[in-house]
């Protein structure tokens, strides 16, 4: 399912993107054989392993990425019933993306709280903040965030947008939103039509 050359990532080794990632057993497994990244990921899809490959893929993206992959799964939430404060969630996180300096970083707080932390939009914006140098919600204590921080983020963003909805189609949303995430991974802008 995935393209031979995620240019995006830059660790070719799975394991050494899977270290500190809780895994089912059975994708724990497939690490034994030392796969490369695309194989460990193919394997994951192949299986049907769809929350273990959305975890693995968001540790493997870098930081832009994987809250660009964060806010196409939570726009595909939207329907004409979305409040404004889900709407504002994505756009700020969507502009953080677009500009990622510390202006557009801050105000994605706001809008995470906003939204309750309740859904895909709100893990969005977090996945956006969270990208930053600073993750204190104090103007002068500063708080650096972890290196892999966004990555809980975005995956709190994919598996909610994944499963909201009918039950019958979430397999079918996580295989899109993971052929997004391959896109973005392989240098595309991870917009694919349904």
């Amino acid at each position: 399912m995935t393209e031979s050359t995620l240019i995006k990532i830059k660790q070719m080794n799975a394991d050494a993107i899977a270290q500190g990632i809780k895994f089912d057993e059975q994708a724990i497994a497939l690490l034994q054989d030392n796969p490369t990244t695309v194989d460990y990921l193919n394997q994951l899809i192949a299986l049907k392993l769809y929350p273990d490959a959305v975890r693995f893929l968001a540790h493997a993206l870098p930081k832009r990425e994987a809250t660009w992959w964060a806010c196409l799964c939570a726009r595909n939430t939207l329907t004409d019933k979305t409040p404004a404060s889900e709407i504002k969630a994505i756009e700020l996180a969507e502009a953080w993306v677009y500009k990622p300096i510390e202006d557009t970083c801050k105000p994605t707080l706001a809008a995470a709280e906003a939204t309750e932390y309740k859904t895909a939009a709100s893990w969005a914006a977090i996945a956006a903040f969270w990208s930053g140098d600073d993750i204190s919600p104090t103007p002068h204590a500063v708080i650096p965030p972890t290196e892999k921080l966004y990555a809980k983020a975005v995956i709190g963003a994919v598996m909610l947008a994944a499963t909201q909805g009918e039950a019958s189609k979430v397999n079918e949303k996580y295989l899109l939103f993971l052929q997004q995430g391959i896109h973005i991974a392989s240098g595309g802008d991870g917009r694919i039509v349904q």
